[in-house]
């Protein structure tokens, strides 16, 4: 069967379609700048490329201009949708709803709509990615894949914020952690790869990215995760600062500054210091130049003292969360790094682990200059060290075809 996943944003939607006897993909692309002028599709199908500049005034547009290029006589690689069994959608939230994955009816939908508020900026955005998807593709199964699900497993002494217990009741301010697609991925992944069980494993996965989070995998379940209510908490990211103390909130916008550093002279709304918490802070805020990792990197490489401050507060978050996740679970038996970060930066992969030798975490530097799947650790190391690149669409994949075949989730 071929499964078309399909990720949703306020703008853009990416695609990829999948043929599921063996895994492999097909097809990818990119619509972006939709409703905005210069919206354009970038779409490759192996070593063919092409790229279609024109309006594509909604999300509806969009789809259908997907499922034109998939077609295509000369770049597609289907003769006809009636190819395509199903689509997967990725859904950031899902709320406390959704412990797997599901095929979209209206109730699924409405609580997609439920979780606006939890996801203002990715639920509306992904509700239209399937609502366009189900008027161009009339008949054909829709799935929602959510990002929160695999953390829904968290006991209350890990979800539970120390706020009064009727704001989770009645508002459901809790945390829910997010980048569950790829957590669950690489947590299987890695068992998969050193040829053991899931059971009795106690697994830390270090997705660092743009936006970054750590979890805690014991048994194959979700125990808990760093980022909370929203994205925003956890490690410092590209442009989120991460956790800090929420009086800080109230400390900024009462004496907010301008980009200059002087006076703004008035106060601020809380929405207005989230938002730069959000979007101006993390490697950028600290930086002062760049969200990226690698500018992150040949800055400091060259001498830069904020960028060198930036590495030093991401890497010393990264080794808090590994410290106190082995904490609470009792131990550690493997460290995977994933993600963009995660997967290409055996600098930070390396400082991270050096100091760790007192929990029996120990890397090998020759190891470690992969990019590739593979363990990193030192032969004599207790805890076992992997690089396992993240392939969140195969994930997406693998529940679709599950729940349209055999409508449960092979690992439920």
């Amino acid at each position: 069967m071929k499964i078309l996943v399909v990720n949703a944003g306020s703008s853009s939607l990416k695609y990829q379609l999948i043929d599921m006897d063996g895994e492999k993909e097909l097809a990818k692309g990119l619509v972006e700048r939709i409703g905005i002028e210069g919206s354009r599709l970038k779409h490759s199908a192996g070593e063919k490329k092409t790229e279609i500049v024109e309006e594509i005034p909604d999300h509806e547009a969009a789809a259908q201009l997907m499922l034109k290029i998939l077609q295509d006589p000369e770049f597609g690689v289907i003769r006809s949708t009636d190819e395509i069994g199903a689509v997967g959608h990725r859904v950031l939230h899902g709320g406390s709803a959704f412990t797997a994955s599901v095929i979209v009816n209206d109730a699924a939908k409405q609580a997609i709509r439920d979780c606006f508020p939890l996801g203002p900026l990715h639920n509306p955005a992904n509700l239209m990615g399937i609502e366009a998807c189900e008027k161009v593709m009339k008949g054909t199964p829709q799935v929602a894949v959510f990002d929160t699900a695999f953390h829904q497993t968290m006991p209350p002494k890990a979800y539970m914020y120390g706020v009064p217990k009727m704001y989770e009741e009645k508002l459901h301010v809790r945390r829910y952690g997010f980048h569950g697609t790829s957590h669950r991925f690489v947590s299987r992944r890695v068992c998969e790869f050193l040829g053991i069980s899931p059971k009795g494993k106690k697994i830390i996965i270090c997705h660092l990215g743009n936006g970054s989070s750590l979890s805690a995998v014991m048994d194959g379940k979700c125990q808990d995760t760093s980022m909370g209510l929203t994205p925003l908490e956890g490690l410092l990211m590209g442009t989120r600062c991460g956790s800090c103390d929420p009086a800080v909130v109230q400390f900024i916008a009462n004496n907010p500054l301008k980009d200059d550093g002087t006076p703004l002279g008035h106060p601020i709304s809380v929405d207005e210091v989230l938002t730069m918490m959000n979007k101006k802070s993390g490697l950028l805020g600290i930086s002062g130049k760049s969200s990226d990792c690698r500018d992150i990197d040949d800055l400091a490489g060259k001498g830069d003292a904020d960028a060198t401050l930036a590495r030093e507060m991401l890497i010393y978050g990264i080794k808090k969360y590994i410290g106190s996740y082995a904490a609470a679970m009792g131990g550690v038996d493997i460290i995977c790094f994933t993600a963009g970060i995660g997967e290409n930066n055996a600098y930070l992969r390396e400082r991270v682990i050096n100091g760790l030798e007192f929990m029996g975490a120990k890397i090998d530097s020759e190891k470690n200059k992969t990019r590739q799947e593979a363990v990193i650790s030192a032969d004599d190391s207790k805890v076992t060290v992997c690089v396992i690149p993240t392939n969140e669409e195969i994930m997406i994949a693998r529940d679709t075809l599950d729940l349209v075949t055999t409508g449960k989730v092979r690992d439920e």
